[in-house]
């Protein structure tokens, strides 16, 4: 009796490591297929991306190949061009003179070439800046409604025009407190730019005005971007050197003075940010 529950617990101990090893096997099994699968994934995109930087080096070489054949031709135009001169000259088709003149005209061709390209150089800066100007004033003032305050780039010059109603009450030019508030918001944007100078103009529209302080549009709109300038400089410190103030009155209006929502349009103040023009002018100058 003793042999036969001996016998039957080696029995069951047996099944028992059976089932405890088959688990274990199947286990590390799903491990190593899983392995197996993310080596292949990774295998193809190692090819994937070996084959990606054969087209890019393969892109690079062309390019390459196409500049130095570029550049040679224009080494060979110069030189030909210099050559052709001295055959003239030798056969005394162009005087001295005549074939110095020719090859300073060369030389200048070289040089305008460059100037145009620096040029160029210059307004692609000017662009990415006022790209950035305009992100930047257009994120200051996020909370405010596009009605009352609006940012555009047009011909290369930032405007932000921002309506009467925020600004000033009816007839008067004293600014609104809570025009003061964006008006900080936009000199912190142009005190961060101090390469840049600054207009205000006011515009008004049709509407006849006659007070003890006014004679009539003409005084309104000027008032208006004066008491604007005080503010970007006495408030906040906004260099006056940077900025100026013009008024246009009645006379350019950017709708129809007819109806009261296009008189609401043209009582407006615009302040244009704008590069300082002497710098380049100093740049045509220097050649």
């Amino acid at each position: 009796m003793k042999t036969v529950k001996f016998l039957i617990i080696i029995v069951l101990s047996s099944m028992m490591f059976s089932c405890v090893s088959t688990k274990k096997y199947n286990s590390l099994n799903e491990s190593y297929q899983k392995t197996l699968e993310e080596n292949r994934n990774y295998a193809g995109q190692v090819d994937k991306l070996k084959t990606e930087n054969n087209g890019l080096e393969s892109s690079n070489r062309e390019l390459a190949s196409k500049n130095k054949l570029l550049d040679e031709q224009i080494a060979y135009l110069r030189s030909s061009g210099n050559q052709v001169i001295n055959t003239l000259q030798d056969m005394s088709v162009l005087s001295a003179k005549q074939a110095e003149s020719m090859k300073e005209s060369l030389k200048n061709l070289s040089e305008k070439e460059a100037f145009i390209n620096g040029l160029q150089a210059e307004m692609r800066r000017k662009d990415s800046l006022n790209m950035n100007l305009v992100m930047n004033l257009k994120s200051s003032l996020k909370n405010i409604n596009d009605d009352d305050v609006n940012i555009k780039v047009e011909k290369g010059v930032v405007y932000i025009d921002i309506s009467d109603k925020m600004l000033f009450a009816t007839g008067q030019y004293n600014v609104t407190e809570r025009a003061r508030m964006v008006l900080g918001k936009i000199a912190s944007v142009l005190n961060a730019h101090p390469e840049l100078d600054v207009m205000v103009e006011g515009h008004t529209d049709n509407v006849p005005i006659h007070t003890e302080f006014m004679n009539d549009n003409w005084d309104l709109s000027v008032m208006r971007a004066t008491s604007v300038v005080r503010i970007l400089e006495q408030q906040y410190k906004i260099s006056p050197v940077r900025m100026s103030a013009a008024g246009h009155g009645k006379y350019d209006p950017i709708a129809s003075n007819d109806t009261s929502d296009g008189r609401a349009q043209n009582r407006r103040t615009r302040i244009i940010v704008l590069p300082q023009l002497d710098q380049f002018f100093n740049l045509l100058v220097k050649k």
